[in-house]
């Protein structure tokens, strides 16, 4: 890199428009004749001074336009086209200045010739040459890399990400496994990429459980845009999948049915659902926090926390054996529902109204969570989802569970995940959480566990090494505080009404029109380095993304943990070793 800011910038392009006003941040530049600008192009130019260096301003196009001149009315197009009337075609493009060098902000002159910014000019242009650590993001609109600063990223300046666009169109949860896999495989980590960890919550469908496939749809043309961006076209090399217990299955064979190998179940059993308090993520919805009955639930948690003693699997509370979660449900409600036991469950002061509220919620719950709360398979079975044990990515898929379900399953295992990392007390290895429909775990209104727990991330999970990739289509219903703490926010296809809110501010009004007609793999990313955010396309996936597109996968990826723990265990066995049928 020399040290002339304006070394090699690239053609010249137009100049700067003198009918229109040029400020420091804004200016138009005309079109030259047989030249053309598009949207997110990169220019560059250069005001002399005297007695000082030159400056060179940097900057982006944000619109384009083009007029007749000469043309008086518009019936006149008509005239001009004939060629009775004279005048001509002339161009001009907006650009929002990126990067004023040195750092003194004055109007570029009119009449100064304005340059398509390449190769060192681009990339200062757009900070890329302040980034130490620059992570792939994928290509510009003219076909050349586009970084994100990994520091904005991994916590060292700030931390999170959040996406938004409409479900199967703005290609979310898309974007984020190729932001993951541009991580784990950039090189940007070092030495730290070996342990950092992924978190992938899957709710739509199996298509996050072939990650470890490589995609057989891929071209010569995909690999080589992946090498354009110092990347190796492959799949996930190390993926543990996991899935709930099939309904009805005392076994607890995992409940997935496109990908047969390679999968584990997990649940959790009434002596933990007791003994870690997880009763009030039964209570998961934002609803249920608005309620009187929340104080029953804390009441009851910790009722069951003092008093329950584990018992051949399951539990025993006062003397009963309790089996099942529906054994667990029905002996708290028959409790609550006695006089003399009331109290010492629920509390003195408690009506019996609201007992009878959080009753009904209770009895409830048991049909949605009766699969994953178990009292008849093996506590020593491997069941419990643990990312510091697990592959470099885990992916815990939910989309056969209801939606109270899902929200247990979310809840519990973000407050263990976090728990787990508060206690080592240091930020590294990096754990990234990628979750989905976040504005239904944390919503704006109201208050609940999960959103307790994603607040505490957002908040802190900065220090303790803990990075949320937040999806959501529609950002304005997704708590203030966890879409202002993420410091890179992405936008794919939106809906109109939504393009609308103020949580959109970042985008130029051009971006935010522009936004409406964007096609899948189009994405607006905005950094704190780059006032701007930048358009950008990113490959297709090289991973497969559904069962259809699944190559043959490592065989070494294709054990479960229960395999990988004891060679001779029959997968979904959940009783002694005399009960395995040999």
């Amino acid at each position: 890199m020399t040290d002339d800011p304006l070394d090699g910038p690239g053609d010249e392009v137009g100049r700067v428009l003198g009918t229109a006003d040029a400020t420091p941040l804004t200016f138009w530049t005309a079109v030259s004749p047989g030249s053309y600008l598009q949207l997110d192009d990169v220019v560059v130019t250069r005001r002399e001074l005297p007695d000082r260096e030159p400056v060179t301003i940097a900057g982006v196009v944000t619109q384009v336009r083009a007029r007749h001149e000469g043309a008086q009315f518009d019936s006149d197009v008509f005239a001009i086209a004939d060629g009775t009337l004279p005048a001509q075609v002339q161009e001009a493009a907006e650009v929002t200045t990126t990067r004023v060098d040195p750092e003194l902000y004055v109007p570029p002159t009119p009449g100064a010739v304005v340059h398509r910014a390449e190769g060192d000019a681009r990339a200062r242009a757009l900070h890329f040459d302040r980034m130490e650590r620059r992570i792939p993001m994928g290509m510009g609109r003219d076909g050349v890399p586009v970084y994100l600063n990994a520091d904005f990223l991994d916590g060292t300046r700030g931390a999170h990400v959040s996406i938004s666009g409409i479900s199967g169109v703005a290609t979310k949860t898309s974007f984020a496994t190729f932001l993951l896999y541009s991580v784990f495989r950039s090189g940007v980590l070092g030495g730290d990429a070996v342990n950092a960890k992924a978190l992938i919550f899957n709710v739509k469908g199996e298509d996050l459980l072939f990650l470890d496939h490589p995609n057989a749809r891929l071209d010569d043309a995909t690999r080589a845009g992946y090498a354009r961006l110092g990347l190796a076209a492959g799949a996930f090399p190390d993926v543990r999948v996991y899935a709930p217990p099939r309904v009805g299955d005392s076994s607890g064979t995992p409940d997935v049915s496109s990908r047969l190998t390679g999968v584990d179940s997990f649940y959790w059993t009434l002596c933990e659902f007791c003994a870690d308090r997880l009763l009030p993520y039964v209570f998961a919805d934002a609803d249920d926090e608005r309620q009187q009955y929340t104080m029953v639930v804390h009441s009851v948690a910790a009722h069951l926390a003092r008093y329950a003693q584990p018992a051949d699997g399951g539990v025993s509370v006062d003397g009963v054996r309790l089996g099942s979660y529906a054994d667990l449900v029905d002996h708290i409600v028959e409790q609550l529902n006695d006089d003399e036991t009331r109290g010492d469950w629920a509390g003195s002061a408690v009506g019996l109204g609201t007992v009878n509220a959080f009753a009904r919620r209770l009895i409830g719950s048991k049909k949605d969570l009766g699969r994953l709360i178990r009292g008849d398979l093996a506590a020593r079975r491997p069941h419990s989802i643990n990312t510091s044990e697990s592959a470099q990515v885990t992916v815990v898929d939910l989309h056969n569970l209801p939606d109270r379900a899902q929200r247990f399953v979310v809840g519990v295992t973000l407050k263990s995940e976090f728990e787990r990392k508060e206690k080592a007390g240091t930020a590294k290895p990096l754990l990234f959480v990628v979750l989905d429909e976040l504005n239904k775990y944390a919503p704006r209104e109201g208050s609940s566990p999960i959103k307790e727990v994603l607040l505490d991330i957002a908040e802190r999970g900065r220090s303790l090494g803990v990075i949320l990739v937040g999806a959501q289509q529609t950002a304005s219903e997704v708590e203030r505080r966890i879409v202002t703490n993420s410091a890179i926010r992405v936008v794919g296809r939106l809906d109109p009404a939504e393009a609308s809110r103020p949580e959109y501010g970042f985008l130029p009004p051009a971006q935010r029109q522009r936004a409406l007609l964007a096609k899948p793999g189009t994405m607006f990313v905005n950094q704190p380095d780059i006032p701007v955010p930048l358009c950008l396309e990113f490959p297709f996936p090289a991973w497969a993304t559904r069962v259809s597109e699944a190559g043959r996968a490592p065989s070494e990826t294709l054990r479960s943990i229960t395999q990988a723990a004891d060679p001779f265990a029959v997968v979904g066995s959940g009783g002694a070793d005399d009960d395995i049928p040999f």
